[in-house]
């Protein structure tokens, strides 16, 4: 080439034009470029062409995960679920799998707003997609950040019912507040919310006339957390 290129943008684009598009590798690797300069939308569209151009290539499957890769870096999270739930459709049997499904839970994770007060519709899908990885590939590198991320998404929804329970609790909506509480016991156990969950089951319980239960629930309170101010309240509204 007789001209110079200057900026790292045009340097990207000399060298992608020195390249073979005619060929899969080629092709691939002016993809790539675009891809390492940041330049995302054109990437896509680069990988895209490799798919389309050469089917039966083993790099069209490389720009098919390359395409959801980007999609992640570029924080599109809803688009890079799709592209990796299609890469891992599509080959099941990747040498990539874990990654793939590392991946997928982890755009679902993203996607998750950052307070408990908002829409946790897709809290489920996170932690299904997580605990698949866990389950499927114990041994895989990504294991003890997916453990990480699906503990914390239990715990968000944890937060939630807890909300919820309070919401109820402080409006003197009893039966609302007990059935939550409940929940979220049962549910979210050693998370850090069983000795107020326990102690807002007995007074809710007491409060609808359910001795049973919140006798039954005060034992486990005394019997877990003895001497703790949550026993106290709860044996407090007992007498």
């Amino acid at each position: 080439m007789t001209l110079i290129c200057a900026s790292s943008v045009l340097m990207t684009a000399c060298s992608s034009t020195e390249r073979n598009s005619n060929t899969p590798e080629g092709a691939f690797a002016i993809a790539e470029e675009f891809d390492k300069g940041e330049r995302y939308e054109e990437a896509i569209r680069r990988y895209t062409e490799v798919k389309n151009k050469f089917p039966y290539s083993n790099f069209a499957t490389k720009s098919e995960l390359a395409i959801a890769d980007v999609y992640y870096k570029q924080e599109s999270f809803a688009e890079a679920q799709v592209a990796y739930q299609m890469f891992k459709d599509l080959h099941p049997t990747s040498p990539q799998a874990d990654y793939v499904q590392f991946r997928l839970g982890m755009s679902y994770f993203q996607q998750l707003p950052t307070t408990i007060d908002r829409d946790l519709s897709l809290a489920n899908d996170t932690i299904l997609n997580l605990s698949d990885l866990i389950k499927k590939y114990p041994n895989s590198q990504y294991v003890a950040e997916a453990k990480e991320k699906r503990t914390a998404t239990i715990k968000m929804l944890a937060e939630k019912e807890e909300y919820i329970a309070d919401f109820y609790f402080k409006r003197e909506i009893y039966d609302s507040a007990l059935g939550r509480y409940e929940g979220l016991y049962r549910n979210y156990g050693s998370l850090g919310f069983d000795k107020k969950a326990l102690s807002r089951i007995v007074i809710s319980a007491h409060k609808i006339d359910d001795k049973p239960k919140a006798e039954k629930y005060l034992k486990i309170l005394a019997a877990d957390f003895p001497g703790t101010s949550e026993l106290k309240a709860a044996e407090k509204e007992m007498k």
